[in-house]
This record gives structure tokens, sequence and C-alpha cells, in this order.
């Protein structure tokens, strides 16, 4: 698969960052697009000198038309993957469309338990001993499209929303941009509901 990837980010930006450092991701980040003109993952990625568009949502008429602009913005430069890491938006059918199969999405618990917004809150409410991360690729349903790589965190007695939270996040930070080099580097094997990783990254000029 060519190589160029756009990023899309609503909050601080880790999981962009984590990115942007991998060996095999971070050269092939190109943009990174925002429909928030404050967030900070803007700031990261114009640190390391990588095309950002902000797109707010109350600038177009309706989704539809938003999600046009974001086809739009990714077409424009070329984009080959897309990577959703902390965007807070729901893409619509037109860019799923767009991109099938090459958009890639990181949530915060083992789907399908605990999907939406608020999975940390959820795991620890439901009292669950275990919650862990999804790598997916974006369907047109919410946190459903076939699963790519899944990682289990324990749930600790005394855990709060603050202490599990950064260590789910360490593993996103890890688990993210290996699938995402899966990705680029053509490893990727989808049937239906069924998706694997094939060889590796050394094999493939990666880092393991």
């Amino acid at each position: 698969m060519e190589g160029r990837v756009a990023v899309l980010a609503s909050g601080t930006g880790t999981n962009l960052q984590a990115l942007l450092e991998d060996a095999v991701v971070g050269p092939r980040v190109v943009l990174v697009v925002s429909d928030r003109p404050d967030a900070p993952a803007l700031a990261r990625a114009r640190e390391r000198r990588v095309e950002t568009v902000v797109l707010p949502p109350s600038d177009v008429a309706g989704r539809d038309a938003h999600d046009d602009a974001i086809v739009e913005t990714l077409r424009r430069h070329g984009i080959d993957v897309v990577v959703l890491a902390g965007y807070m938006r729901i893409l619509g059918p037109g860019v799923v469309h767009a991109y099938r199969d090459r958009i890639v999405n990181v949530h915060p618990a083992l789907l399908p338990a605990f999907p939406g917004a608020t999975a940390i809150d959820d795991a620890l409410a439901y009292g669950a001993r275990v919650t862990g991360v999804t790598v997916h690729l974006v369907d047109e349903e919410v946190d459903h499209g076939p699963i790519l790589a899944q990682e289990a965190v324990p749930i600790a007695d005394d855990d709060t929303v603050a202490t599990l939270t950064a260590r789910i996040h360490d593993v996103e930070h890890r688990l993210l941009p290996t699938v995402t080099a899966a990705l680029l580097q053509g490893r990727v094997r989808v049937a239906g509901r069924r998706a694997r990783l094939t060889g590796s990254r050394a094999a493939l000029g990666g880092v393991a």
C-alpha cells in the first residue's frame, strides 16, 4: 500500500505522538486533521512540521457536508491511510466508503464490550476485572469494524479513572503504531468480520 498517512485527532494527541515517533509510521504522517482549533494534537503536529487542517463542524451545513469536507481534504493531500487517534466524531458513510479498509481506530476497551466515548468509566462502573485496548478497521457502525488487534489490561481494586487511563494509554501507544505499520506494509488480511496481521515488522523493514 502507498504510504501517506493522515491522523484525525480531537484531543491531547498522545496517540498521535506515538505514531510520529514510530520508525515506520512517523515519516509517513503527512497530515493531521482536527475538528477543534484548540486541540493540543495540532501543536504536536506543527512541532514535527506536519501539515494541519482544522475542519470545525460548525463551518458547514450538516454532517454530510462535514464528511464531504474531510474526504476532499484527504484526497487533496493524496492520503492512503487514515488513523483515528482520539477523534471524537463519528465518520459518516461517505468517508468510510472512500477509504474502505484503510481507516484504523483505537478504542480503550475490549470490543464488543464497552463501546462509545466513556469506555473506561463504563468498565469501572460495571465492576469489570479486565478491560483493554482494541485497534480495528472502521465501518459504518460505531466501534464495530473488523478487529485487527486487542490486548487486555487488568483492573485493580484501587483503580481510578486516572490510573486505569494511564495504563490503557501505555498499551494504545504501542498497539496503534504496530497495527498502522502492518496496514502500510500490506500485512493486513480481511475476510468479512475476520482480520489478521501477517509477517513481522522486522521482516519488512520496520522495527519489532
